[in-house]
């Protein structure tokens, strides 16, 4: 499965050039020359990279990734900028940056920093699945939200690990029955429902922070 990069560049020139470079060395990519739609893109898909230049119009780029960072996003950041003195690489930093290249840049140095970026990445996230403010580990059977630990029953965990591993995709009752419950003939609506509410209540401490979405006579979707 190809990783996917997402590119936020305004010059047209630029950006078509890393879009070509990148899919070149065979990875999936999505541009956009502002972060207008990025964060409704970040909601449906999840990307394995950003490659960010800071001048951009509208929200400046290194902004950007400190608000989706306080909303839990932790995909890794390359910022690729003219801003290039040292309080601003600083800055870039602060922001929620993982690496830093000025402009005018070498493509090909680009493409080494993505391709040693995604190889730590993938080494750092084995065994976990994030999903904005939440981090499972599923190796030491942990849960955290906004770097806090939360504590989960087994019944608890293995339904957030269901969850997370079918995001975006309404899961109905008789199929957290089967891979929960284990048993194709349990049939009490009222006991999922009970422990799917009991997990809402510990995973969204917040109303903005909902994550299970119930769908009438139906089930649920996790987002």
């Amino acid at each position: 499965m190809k990783n996917l990069i997402v590119v936020i560049e305004d010059e047209e020139d630029l950006l078509e050039l890393l879009e070509y470079r990148l899919e070149k060395a065979g990875y999936e990519v999505v541009g956009f020359k502002s972060t207008k739609k990025v964060e409704d893109f970040l909601e449906q898909e999840e990307p394995d990279l950003l490659i960010v230049d800071r001048n951009l119009g509208g929200v400046e780029g290194s902004e950007f990734i400190k608000n989706i960072r306080e909303r839990g996003y932790q995909t890794p950041v390359v910022f690729v900028s003219a801003k290039d003195s040292d309080e601003e690489i600083e800055e870039g930093f602060l922001r929620g940056g993982d690496d830093y290249i000025t402009k005018p840049y070498n493509i090909n140095e680009l493409l080494l920093r993505v391709k040693a970026m995604l190889k730590r990445t993938k080494a750092l996230n084995c065994g976990k699945l994030t999903c904005k403010d939440i981090l499972l580990d599923i190796d030491k059977r942990e849960v955290y939200i906004k770097d806090e630990n939360i504590k989960l029953s087994k019944l608890e965990f293995n339904l957030l690990l269901f969850f997370m591993q079918n995001r975006n995709r309404v899961i109905n009752r008789d199929e957290l029955i089967e891979n929960i419950w284990k048993d194709k003939d349990f049939n009490q609506d009222k006991t999922v429902n009970v422990a799917v509410n009991r997990l809402k209540k510990r995973i969204e401490l917040d109303e903005k922070d909902a994550h299970i979405k119930s769908i009438r006579g139906v089930g649920y979707e996790f987002c």
